[in-house]
């Protein structure tokens, strides 16, 4: 869940490597560090944000790193990198060493000092017990490897040395081609501004780089070939450009981003053979993009969908009946959801991928992928990649609704040409932020909220609630309004914010009486819906355009977005970075 870079060139490595950690602070910010060669090796490393080091260090090569405690809590003890007892080394990492503590208990017998409290501080002295026997670098890195068990991704300097030495295993690296400069980053951001040619490595590989070339190698140390991608995203498109926040930034992308998303799923045949049931892995805001996905799936194709939490599909006993199995994860490194696919392929299911990053983890643990292509996200609390995902479920419910045969021809040119209307709806959905602004300032200083919606739109007030809790600390709950009557109602009192999703379709009715139900216990009733109607019932309305029952679900997204957004914003929270959490979560 951590950050973490390489660089080795001409430039400033010091330099390189704040810009670098800069663009990865949304993966952990509790600590920061870097190390940097020059006569010996140079260490900076603090508790808090990148922007707290100084980075005065000449030499043109060294690591960084940007963390998320795991292991030891958030101190400057425990920032990356660490250097060992001899200081011959710097090590970075990401990940998880599972058996760190039978191999720290043994090296402490054989006389190292520890000076963490992490996991990740036994590597750097297993390079040492390596490199003492064999006092060459890379032979020592290999040794090292070969003693841990769990997920992690590992750069290495040594002193004296231009050379970076790095491994890939169940967590995200990925390597940046320059003109005499090499890059390694935890995400492709980190270096875009210097290149756009990437090779993503892949598990089970590791990375021998300096400014003059490259080499890959498996675990046994053969050599591998890789093919170098080319990136099509730009530097500004990592920037604010302008706005306060990413996430704002990125809540006004969604446009694009769906449009981007359409261009790549139509210029796709999606052949997936038939399955009589239909089941949906993911984790927070993917989870309500799957819940999304159940409602529409079961509309248009009449086949049962279930959806779970990689978490809990983890334990889920093998059961008879087959089914197509979908696992949605926008880094496509989401530990808990890799794992729930390595599952599903052992035991024989059709895998589907669905992920916003080429070359990603999950896309080597399915049998098909469906990229979204959003662009990169910044922001911690997941946005435009939310819709692009929800793109990619409705394209793929038309589909094998054509495929299959349930769906007519004239019904799936309909579905695909109100999908094409969905960013011009977004954009007319955005223009109402001065009233949700408003709205917002009401809303404020509340402790605690209730989101409701039916059918199709109670996963996006379940989103509305994450989204609210993520980044203002508000405590905020959704529910199927049909299930108020049974217990949540006991929750309500005098002015307690109640966000309402009212669309206009079969469940209408049965909303406008669960408002009533509400504004009976002294609730503020705030309705996103296009309907002027509903002012008659509510405190505050929220509009959104009107359009059909089924595409409602992305102008609901966007006001529920906005409403947490500017409510965070006149509390003064930290909203592209909120307290506890990271953008990728890819450790169990």
């Amino acid at each position: 869940m951590c950050g973490i870079v390489g660089y080795s060139g001409f430039r400033r490595a010091s330099e390189v490597i704040i810009e670098s950690l800069k663009r990865l602070e949304y993966r952990g910010y509790d600590s920061a560090g870097m190390a940097v060669i020059n006569h010996g090796i140079t260490v900076e490393k603090k508790r808090g944000y990148v922007s707290m080091l100084k980075g005065e260090m000449e030499g043109r090569t060294g690591i960084g790193h940007t963390r998320w405690a795991t292991h030891g809590e958030p101190s400057d003890k425990n920032a990356h990198p660490f250097t060992g007892c001899t200081g011959e080394f710097a090590i970075v990492h990401n990940g998880i060493i599972e058996n760190y503590m039978e191999l720290r208990k043994d090296l402490v017998k054989k006389g190292h000092k520890y000076a963490s409290d992490t996991d990740s501080e036994v590597i750097v002295h297993l390079l040492e017990e390596g490199y003492a026997e064999h006092k060459d670098f890379k032979k020592a890195f290999f040794e090292m490897i070969g003693r841990l068990r769990g997920s992690f991704a590992i750069v290495a300097v040594h002193r004296g040395e231009n050379r970076i030495m790095a491994v890939k295993k169940e967590s995200p690296l990925i390597v940046g081609i320059g003109e005499e400069e090499n890059f390694l980053a935890s995400d492709i951001p980190a270096f875009l501004s210097y290149t756009n040619r990437v090779v993503i490595m892949e598990d089970g590989e590791v990375c021998e780089l300096d400014p003059d070339g490259i080499s890959f190698y498996d675990f046994q140390g053969n050599e591998r070939k890789k093919k170098t991608e080319y990136v099509d995203w730009t530097p500004e498109s990592a920037e604010k450009s302008g706005y306060e926040h990413f996430m704002l930034k990125e809540i006004f992308e969604q446009p694009l981003a769906i449009e981007n998303t359409m261009h790549t799923l139509f210029s796709n045949d999606i052949d997936l053979p038939y399955y009589g049931r239909i089941t949906i892995v993911a984790c927070g805001t993917s989870y309500n993009a799957g819940i999304t996905g159940k409602y529409l799936l079961e509309k248009l194709l009449g086949i049962p969908v279930d959806v779970y939490y990689a978490s809990e599909y983890r334990l889920r006993p093998e059961v008879r009946e087959r089914s197509l199995v979908i696992f949605i994860t926008q880094s496509g490194e989401t530990a808990d959801t890799l794992v729930a696919a390595k599952i599903a392929r052992k035991r024989g299911y059709e895998t589907v991928g669905i992920t916003n990053i080429l070359g990603s983890s999950i896309t080597h643990h399915v049998d098909h992928v469906i990229y979204t292509s959003a662009g990169p996200e910044i922001g911690v609390a997941a946005t435009k990649t939310f819709t692009a995902q929800l793109a990619a479920l409705y394209y793929l419910g038309a589909a094998l609704g054509e495929k299959y045969g349930i769906l007519s021809q004239m019904k799936c040119d309909e579905i695909i040409d109100e999908f094409r209307r969905v960013p011009r709806l977004i954009e007319k959905s955005l223009d109402y932020e001065g009233t949700i602004k408003k709205i917002a300032q009401k809303i404020m200083n509340s402790e605690n909220m209730f989101y409701l919606g039916r059918g199709m739109n109670y996963p996006i007030a379940m989103e509305g609630a994450l989204k609210m809790k993520e980044i203002s600390y508000i405590h905020a709950e959704a529910y199927p309004a049909g299930e108020l009557k049974h217990g949540p109602l006991a929750l309500l009192k005098e002015g307690v914010p109640v966000v309402a999703i009212v669309t206009r379709d079969e469940t209408y009715d049965k909303m406008l009486s669960n408002i009533r139900e509400v504004s009976a216990r002294g609730a503020t009733v705030i309705a996103i819906s296009p309907e002027t109607e509903i002012e008659n019932y509510v405190d505050y309305r929220i509009p959104v355009p009107k359009n059909s029952a089924m595409f409602s679900p992305f102008g609901n997204t966007v006001a529920v977005q906005l409403l947490a957004y500017h409510t965070a914003k006149l509390r003064g929270c930290e909203i592209d970075k909120p307290r506890n959490l990271a953008k990728s979560v890819t450790v169990e």
